[in-house]
C-alpha cells in the first residue's frame, strides 16, 4: 500500500521482510535494533514481532526502513544525502500519520535527528535529546583481562536481578520501569535470562544485618542480530564504583558475547559520560559511527 507516492514511503509487508534485512546488511551495526525484530518477524510475521515496519523506495528499489513498535528505528544506510533525506522525511510522513505511539526513536545520529525535526512540529515535546552517542564495536579479544567471576546469570538469580537492573533504568533514564509481577519490564528481563542474555558479577554483602547476595556489576545483550550482539544496561553499583569493575566486567562479557554467529560486540554510550568512553576504549572498543535517542 503506498501512502506517499511522491515520497516513496509505504507500509511493508511480511513479502518485503528479506529486501528489509538486506537492507539493514548494509549497516549492520547501526541497524541491530531493527535487525532483530525483522529476524523476529522472519520466522513468525511481522505481527509476531510486536510492531510495523514501513519502506522507502526508489525506481522499485527497497532503499531505506524504518522499525515501528515500541521504539521508532530509521534505518537509511543511503550515501547519498539529498536521498536519505527523502526516505527519513517519509518515514516521518507516515510517522505523523498514525501519532506518536512508541517510547522513543533510537537509532543512526543522522536520520534519528532528522527524524525528530520532522516530528517535533507536531508530535508532543519529547523528554530528553541525547543527540551524540558514539557507536562502538570489538571484533577481537579484549585488552583488558576478564573478571572471572561474571557470568551468565542463572534463572533462580531472577529476584537478584531485577532490582538491579530497576536501579539502572532509574539512574540511566529517570524513572522506574518497574510494572509489577509479570509487567513487561519484569517480562523482558526473566526472557534475557533464560536467553542467556544477562551477565552478572554477584558477591556477597557484609555490610547488612547478616549476609545476602547482591549484584555489583551486571549488563545485557539487548538486541542479538545481523552477526551483532548489543550491549545494554552496564550497570556497576554505586558502592563498587572507581574500581573499574565496568572495565574487567566488559571485558569478561565481550569474552562470552563473541561467538561464530556474533562476531561483533557493539554499544552505544553518551559523548557526556567521559567515564564510560574511556573504560570501553580500554577494553578495546573503537567508534565507527554515531547514534542518536529521542526520548519520550
Amino acid at each position: 500500500m503506498l501512502l506517499d507516492g511522491r515520497a516513496g514511503g509505504r507500509v511493508l509487508g511480511d513479502v518485503d521482510l528479506l529486501g528489509a534485512l538486506a537492507v539493514c546488511a548494509r549497516d549492520p551495526v547501526a541497524s541491530v535494533l531493527a535487525t532483530a525484530r525483522l529476524e523476529q518477524a522472519a520466522v513468525g510475521g511481522l505481527r509476531s514481532a510486536g510492531g510495523s515496519l514501513w519502506g522507502y523506495e526508489e525506481d522499485g528499489e527497497l532503499l531505506a526502513i524504518c522499525w515501528a513498535g515500541a521504539n521508532l528505528v530509521p534505518v537509511v544506510p543511503v550515501a547519498d544525502a539529498p536521498t536519505a533525506a527523502r526516505a527519513v522525511d517519509a518515514f516521518a510522513a507516515l510517522a505523523r500519520s498514525q501519532g506518536r505511539r512508541c517510547s522513543s526513536i533510537v537509532g543512526a545520529a543522522d536520520p534519528v535527528m532528522r527524524l525528530w525535526e520532522q516530528l517535533s512540529r507536531s508530535w508532543p515535546a519529547a523528554r530528553e535529546v541525547r543527540a551524540v552517542q558514539p557507536s562502538m564495536v570489538i571484533d577481537e579479544p579484549p585488552l583488558v583481562t576478564p573478571d572471572p567471576q561474571v557470568r551468565r546469570s542463572r534463572a533462580d538469580e531472577y529476584e537478584l536481578v531485577l532490582p538491579a537492573c530497576i536501579r539502572m533504568f532509574t539512574e540511566e533514564v529517570g524513572y522506574s520501569p518497574a510494572g509489577g509481577p509479570g509487567g513487561p519490564y519484569e517480562t523482558r528481563v526473566r526472557g534475557l535470562i533464560g536467553a542467556g542474555r544477562s551477565f552478572v558479577r554477584v558477591e556477597r554483602d557484609e555490610t547488612h544485618r547478616g549476609s545476602r547476595r547482591t549484584v555489583v556489576f551486571k549488563a545485557e545483550l539487548g538486541a542479538v542480530a545481523g552477526g551483532v550482539a548489543q550491549v545494554q544496561g552496564v550497570w556497576v553499583t554505586p558502592e563498587r564504583r572507581g574500581e573499574r569493575l565496568s572495565e574487567s566486567g566488559m571485558a569478561a562479557v565481550v569474552d562470552l558475547a563473541r561467538t561464530p554467529e556474533t562476531p561483533l560486540v557493539s554499544l552505544y554510550v553518551n559523548a557526556y559520560n567521559h567515564r564510560a568512553v574511556a573504560a570501553y576504549r580500554a577494553v578495546g572498543f573503537r567508534q565507527v559511527g554515531t547514534y542518536a535517542t529521542v526520548l519520550f
